[in-house]
């Protein structure tokens, strides 16, 4: 399978600069993999298509300001984004210019108020760093990291709240996972109220979830992982839906990655912590989710292989093609698609 078949044309001014004033405003695709057909909706008009004994699964991750702007000794200046959290103020990181930070390098930042101590190279070309903070790590990122918004979003983002959602609680994201974006807590509720329970996972965006595809052949891609948690009280409740005969809604990829992890071939999900490293392209067995909500996403992209995978291949390719001629807004602040 080569990534080329994973391309399509985006004309630059599709791609969403700027989030909507009203996060539930965005356009919805809905598509249905049975038919083939394809409806244009609101997002607000997403509760009318989930219903008891459905369970909605969203990811609770909440963004860090974390990509850094530091300075060697020598005067050098490079960028650091933080990437996973290795414990004891332990870093895997992306760094810019990577021949910057060599083994071994030390590197200032905040006005000298952190430091960083460079202790190994990653197999991606990442660093692993060792900061040093008399204030607290966590406390000189917070006040002097910047939200690290996509490469293809060129406006400043004036409220760094709306790159977070509404219901973000477990800080350690470098990215968002955007299909949440959308949400709002009276949406939430009117789900709830409809008697859809609504449940929780952690997933940490990293590299895994935006690393580009550098090969020919989609399988020669290898993913980077990502760590999760799903609690035993989650993983009951997704469980007791299917046994009702229910529905498992994904919110966004990093909840399928998750949940594919944990399924077992009979699709029992299991709590569990770890890392997960899965890959899914076309031919993968779905056995943990049945319905997806998800954004637009970039071309040749390992997330447009996953909903490639879920929702088939040409489907996919012709609602995408549909959504430019429609003029969608794409990528993290743009328009949502439902996958039933």
């Amino acid at each position: 399978m080569q990534v080329s078949d994973f391309d399509y044309y985006l004309p630059d001014r599709l791609i969403a600069q700027t989030p909507l004033a009203q996060r539930d405003a965005s356009r919805l695709m809905v598509v249905h993999r049975d038919s083939a057909v394809i409806e244009h909706r609101v997002f607000r008009d997403l509760p009318g298509y989930l219903g008891p004994p459905d369970v909605l699964v969203i990811n609770d991750t909440r963004v860090i300001p974390a990509r850094l702007h530091g300075v060697r000794d020598s005067g050098g200046r490079v960028e650091v984004l933080l990437l996973r959290a290795l414990g004891g103020d332990r870093w895997e990181c992306l760094v810019r210019p990577g021949k910057r930070a060599p083994v071994g390098e030390r590197l200032t930042f905040a006005g000298g108020r952190m430091t960083g101590q460079v202790e190994a190279k990653t197999d991606f070309g990442g660093r692993v760093i060792t900061f040093s903070a008399p204030a607290g790590v966590d406390t000189v990122v917070e006040s002097s990291g910047e939200m690290p918004v996509p490469h293809y979003i060129k406006r400043r983002l004036d409220d760094p709240a709306r790159y977070q959602t509404v219901y973000a609680r477990e800080r350690g994201s470098a990215a968002a996972p955007t299909a949440g974006l959308h949400f709002t807590p009276e949406l939430l509720e009117e789900i709830e109220a409809n008697g859809v329970r609504v449940v929780k996972l952690t997933l940490h965006v990293g590299l895994g979830t935006f690393r580009p595809v550098k090969t020919q052949k989609v399988e020669d891609h290898v993913m980077h992982s990502e760590p999760y948690r799903l609690s035993q009280e989650a993983a009951q409740a997704v469980n007791a839906a299917r046994r009702a005969g229910g529905r498992v809604v994904a919110v966004g990829t990093t909840v399928v990655r998750t949940l594919e992890t944990l399924a077992g071939p009979s699709g029992e999900i299991a709590a569990g912590e770890g890392t997960t490293g899965i890959f899914i392209y076309p031919g993968h067995v779905f056995r943990g989710v049945d319905a997806m909500v998800t954004n637009f996403h970039l071309p040749k992209s390992t997330l447009l292989m996953m909903v490639s995978a879920f929702a088939g291949h040409e489907l996919i390719l012709r609602a995408y093609r549909e959504a430019v001629e429609r003029e969608y807004r794409f990528f993290s602040f743009g328009d949502a698609m439902l996958i039933l």
